[in-house]
């Protein structure tokens, strides 16, 4: 497995790479007596380490060269992880208080050093599961949003800088291809990798298979996903890739980053909000039916679009007469057109929001890779049942998103739905 210098790494090789690459020995300030490194790797990829001592600490990621979920009968391009560093960077210049800094990358060994980030950070969706509301979350997730989809997108750079941007991108193809396969291909055919909780959901999953509009509709969206490089999206922001405490968030494990759809990584975000709304009946216990909860998140959701929108329109006005080439000054001239062309193109994102969030709540009840918010309900029935809710409303969602005119209605339907 190894080749131009690369090895994987376990606890004690990684305390003698630690030692001999000066930078990160300096975050310890040289000493390693009371060192402590632990994988905590939880995720379908890649190897993580906490390296943590009195003096200092980092988180050591490294790719391997196969799917970590699969195991080595999948091979896997390990030089991704140049694709997240290079991305973390990026959206970190854009919001430094959302992403953790990049201190050290070796592209030999395919291994990404970053700051650690400290407890009481937990996994957004082990705090969704657990019934802890987060007051800043909304907040914070549109910001990042907006600011790194709008300011890696052509209405801020011009066509030479979006082109440079997207070509340093195209190399992160077997990422790409993770996603076409799981996300927009595999759930509506059989696949060895496709698994539900049968028997329960057997006649769903052959529903999700035979329905022609659906097959119609994602078959759009998966060419919208290869085909529209329209800003530097994280690729994978679901409610696993963001570490939160009451009033912090960061954003973490970017390394699906690539030039494509903005509503791909909104959907992701709100369809993981969907999906753990529907799993709340669940997680419930005699004494608290989670129902305020679930009034919380739904409040989640519609904060989310609807501060994104104001965020996203606002740096648009801010920067409408400067170097973005997608709507150009002399031509958009006027406050009629401007306001045509813009109230076209929020229109065209949270459609596209609404579809990609659908297709990411599909493939994570009936593909590969389930979700904590489902898995963690030890009762099968009861688990099937709140899949089943959420499977229902992301296909009515995927193949209605164009009915649909603002978040509100999305949250009453979700309501609907539920209470049936």
């Amino acid at each position: 497995m190894s080749s131009n210098g690369f090895r994987p790494l376990d606890e004690k090789l990684l305390l003698e790479y630690v030692k001999a690459t000066p930078i990160l020995a300096e975050k310890l300030g040289n000493q390693f007596d009371k060192l402590e490194i632990k994988e905590i790797g939880d995720g379908n990829l890649n190897f993580v380490y906490t390296v943590i001592s009195p003096s200092g600490s980092f988180v050591i990621k490294q790719a391997v060269p196969y799917i970590r979920c699969i195991g080595e009968s999948s091979p896997m391009a390990k030089e991704r992880s140049y694709f997240e560093t290079t991305t973390l960077k990026e959206h970190g210049r854009l919001c430094p208080d959302l992403v953790p800094e990049v201190y050290h990358f070796d592209s030999s060994m395919c291994l990404i050093s970053m700051r650690y980030i400290e407890p009481p950070h937990i996994i957004l969706r082990k705090g969704l599961i657990a019934g802890i509301e987060y007051p800043f979350v909304a907040e914070h997730m549109s910001d990042y949003m907006a600011k790194t989809l709008f300011y890696t997108s052509l209405l801020y750079l011009t066509t030479t800088e979006h082109k440079s941007a997207v070509a340093k991108y195209c190399g992160n193809v077997e990422l790409c291809r993770l996603t076409e396969q799981f996300v927009f291909s595999d759930p509506y055919k059989v696949s060895e990798h496709n698994r539900w909780t049968s028997p329960y959901l057997d006649s769903d999953a052959e529903a999700v298979r035979g329905d022609n509009i659906l097959k119609f509709e994602i078959a759009k969206l998966k060419s919208k996903f290869c085909e529209k490089a329209q800003a530097l999206i994280h690729g994978d922001l679901h409610t696993s890739s963001i570490m939160v405490t009451g009033d912090s968030t960061q954003v973490i494990d970017p390394e699906f980053g690539f030039y494509g759809p903005m509503g791909y990584d909104i959907g992701a975000f709100v369809g993981n909000l969907i999906l753990a709304y529907f799993a709340q009946d669940g997680h419930a216990l005699c004494g608290n039916d989670r129902k305020p909860y679930k009034v919380w998140i739904l409040k989640t959701i519609t904060e989310t679009w609807n501060l994104f929108y104001k965020k996203f329109t606002a740096l648009w006005d801010e920067h409408k007469d400067g170097p973005g080439e997608a709507y150009l000054p002399a031509i958009y001239n006027n406050p009629d057109v401007q306001l045509l062309v813009k109230n076209k193109y929020m229109k065209e994102l949270f459609h596209d929001t609404l579809g990609f969030g659908a297709a990411k709540m599909i493939r994570r009840i009936v593909g590969l890779a389930h979700v904590e918010d489902f898995e963690s309900i030890k009762e099968a029935k009861k688990r099937a049942d709140c899949e089943r809710k959420a499977l229902n409303f992301a296909k009515n969602l995927l193949k209605d998103r164009r009915n649909f005119q603002s978040i509100s209605e999305v949250v009453s339907a979700m309501e609907q739905l539920d209470s049936q």
